[in-house]
C-alpha cells in the first residue's frame, strides 16, 4: 500500500555532515529485563576492536511496493556494492544511509539477510544470527514461521538484539493478507517459546497520518543520548503506536510519544530487554527511508527531516542493541 507522506527537506544532521568515521558509540548498561541480564564484562584488548555484527533482514517482502528497506542491493555483502561508501548514494536502498554511517565508522560489520532465505539460530550456517549481534527486520509484510518465530525469541533470549519497524494498520504491500502489525503481534504473541508478552508491548492497529512524536525527558538513557547524538523527536507519516505492558515485562520503556500521550498508551519508539537480550521498535518506516532506492520507487527522505532527529534515534538504538 502506498503510503502519503509529506516530502522531507534535504537537510542533513550536523554530525553525518561532520562524518561518522570518527565517532566511537559508548557503552550503557541494559535495562532490567524480565529474565535477570548479567552484567557485561568490560571489553578486552583482543575484544574491543571487533566490530559489531549487524544484520537487516531482506526475507520478508522489505522491497514489495514502494518499500526499499535495504541497505544495499548487494546481497549479503553491501561491501562488494562499494568498499569504501562515502554517501547513501554509495549503496542501493532506502536504507542506505543507515548502512553507510555505520560503515563509516569503522566499528561495523553488515549483512543482509538475502529474500528466499529463512531466519535461523543456532545451525551453524553463515547468516545464522548466533553468528551477529542484531538483526534489523524493517516492516515485514510476510508472516515469520513458526521455526523463525522461536529463532527470533531464542536470539534475543540468548543476549541478542532485535530491532523492530513497524508500520500502520492496512499496509500490507504484498497483499499476502499481512502487515507488519500483524506480523509482529503474531511474533509476540505465537512464537512456541515464550507467548505471553515477551518484551512487554503490543503495536497498536491503528494508521496514523502524521504527527511529529517527542522525546521523553531522559538524559541516561543510552539510545536519547549516545554517541550518535541527542534525540529530540521523529516523524510519524502513516504509521502506529504501541501499546505498554509493564506487567509482563518491567523493562519496557517508551522514549518518544505521540502527541498528547504518555505512560502505557501512544508510545511511538520502544526499548525492552529479554533475557540477556534488547529489543527496540519504531511505530514508522518513514523516518529510516533516506529517499534513494531502487528505480520506479517512491521515496521520501525521512531520515534527514528536521523535524525529528532520526538517524540519531537508528544509530544510537544500534549501537544500544549491539552493546557497543
Amino acid at each position: 500500500m502506498i503510503r502519503m507522506r509529506t516530502a522531507a527537506a534535504l537537510v542533513a544532521p550536523a554530525l553525518l555532515a561532520a562524518g561518522l568515521s570518527g565517532l566511537a558509540p559508548t557503552a550503557s548498561a541494559s535495562p532490567t529485563a524480565r529474565t535477570a541480564a548479567g552484567t557485561a564484562a568490560a571489553p578486552t584488548a583482543a575484544t574491543a576492536a571487533a566490530p559489531h555484527r549487524v544484520l537487516f533482514d531482506n526475507t520478508k517482502a522489505e522491497t514489495a511496493g514502494n518499500a526499499d528497506w535495504i541497505i544495499s542491493t548487494s546481497q549479503p555483502d553491501p561491501l562488494a556494492q562499494n568498499a569504501s561508501p562515502s554517501t547513501e548514494k554509495s549503496w542501493t536502498g532506502a536504507l542506505s544511509a543507515w548502512g553507510v554511517a555505520l560503515q563509516k565508522t569503522g566499528q561495523y560489520s553488515l549483512k543482509t539477510l538475502p529474500a528466499g532465505s529463512t531466519i535461523s539460530y543456532g545451525t551453524g550456517a553463515a547468516l545464522d544470527l548466533a553468528n551477529f549481534d542484531t538483526f534489523v527486520v524493517p516492516e515485514p509484510n510476510v508472516r515469520f514461521s513458526a521455526t523463525e518465530k522461536a529463532a527470533l525469541i531464542r536470539f534475543v533470549q540468548n543476549g541478542g538484539g532485535l530491532f523492530l519497524i513497524s508500520d500502520h494498520n492496512q499496509s500490507d504491500r504484498n497483499n499476502d493478507g499481512w502487515d507488519s502489525p500483524a506480523v509482529i503481534n503474531d511474533l509476540l504473541t505465537n512464537n512456541g517459546v515464550d507467548n505471553n508478552d515477551p518484551f512487554g508491548f503490543s503495536v497498536d492497529v491503528k494508521n496514523i497520518s502524521t504527527d511529529n512524536p517527542r522525546a521523553v525527558n531522559d538524559p541516561a538513557d543510552p539510545v536519547l543520548h549516545g554517541a550518535f547524538g541527542t534525540v529530540t523527536g521523529s516523524i510519524l507519516r502513516s504509521g502506529t503506536t504501541f501499546t505498554l505492558k509493564p506487567a509482563d515485562n518491567p523493562s519496557v520503556k517508551g522514549l518518544l510519544y505521540r502527541t498528547g500521550y504518555s505512560g502505557t498508551t501512544g508510545a511511538f519508539f520502544v526499548t525492552s530487554g529479554y533475557g540477556s537480550g534488547r529489543v527496540a521498535i519504531w511505530g514508522d518506516s518513514s523516518p529510516a527511508d533516506d529517499g534513494t532506492g531502487q528505480s520506479g520507487n517512491t521515496l521520501f527522505d525521512g531520515w534527514n527531516d528536521p523535524a525529528g532527529t532520526n538517524a540519531a534515534l537508528a544509530l544510537n538504538a544500534t549501537a544500544w542493541l549491539s552493546k557497543a
